[in-house]
């Protein structure tokens, strides 16, 4: 049987932050020793708060992860926040922004909108960026492109919620979500064969790969990374924490 932390690149990420902090412990004990410190407590002393408090590992690595995330996501913080063309919701001058990294053939994508839908009927001040993120296949890929292509037409939107409602991802749901929204398809199709619908495509690559982002969904507000299907108060709680921040 796979071990589930190899299977799972999030689990396999906190067990390296868990390490991490577990190692510093370790160093942080062995210099108290090496210096002879260790009469007045020193390692043991360590190792006995450690059992006696074990919370403090999830609270530390949590830090640690949120750290990490701040150090990726804040020199490239325009690169996450700014759409594709017509590919936001909500405040256009809203305080926070939440990253939406998607597929169409995923189904936590899926239902996740929801959560999604309340936290903007609820917060007036929030705004969603959509990064089309294909990694489930040729459908995928084909209905990121088709998404882009409906974004320069402003009818992103549209097309995003049509394509979801088809459920079963495949060409003929593409297609009929793209007449049901009355896509010009030859522009479309003019859209799709440009260097900035396949940019923005590799872009979105890169910087879900620079925050462990291998699947989807994955949520990013503020220095918060989010990975897979998320309740409304998840969303709210994020926004608030970000928002928070900047106050």
């Amino acid at each position: 049987m796979t071990n589930p932390i190899l299977r799972n690149p999030w689990l396999l990420s906190g067990s390296f932050f868990l390490a991490a902090i577990l190692g510093g412990l370790v160093s942080f004990g062995a210099q108290h020793l090496a210096t002879g410190e260790h009469a007045d407590g020193g390692g043991e002393a360590i190792r006995a708060y450690l059992l006696e408090h074990p919370e403090v590992l999830p609270e530390a690595m949590e830090k640690l992860q949120e750290r990490e995330y701040a150090k990726a996501i804040s020199p490239n913080r325009k690169a996450f926040e700014t759409p594709f063309a017509g590919a936001e919701w909500g405040n256009p001058n809203g305080d926070v922004t939440v990253v939406a990294f998607l597929d169409y053939a995923c189904g936590y994508c899926r239902a996740s909108l929801p959560s999604l839908a309340k936290l903007v009927a609820n917060d007036p001040k929030v705004r969603i960026v959509y990064r089309e993120y294909p990694v489930l296949g040729d459908a995928s890929v084909s209905a990121a492109r088709w998404a882009l292509a409906a974004a320069e037409q402003g009818k992103f939107r549209a097309f995003h919620e049509a394509l979801y409602a088809n459920g079963q991802l495949d060409e003929a749901s593409i297609a009929s979500a793209a007449t049901g929204v009355g896509l010009d398809k030859a522009r479309a199709a003019r859209v799709m064969a440009t260097p900035a619908v396949d940019a923005e495509i590799a872009n979105n690559h890169k910087l879900a790969a620079s925050i462990g982002g291998r699947g989807t969904p994955v949520w990013v507000i503020g220095d918060t990374v989010i990975p897979g299907y998320v309740e409304y108060s998840v969303l709210a709680d994020a926004v608030k924490k970000a928002r928070d921040k900047k106050a």
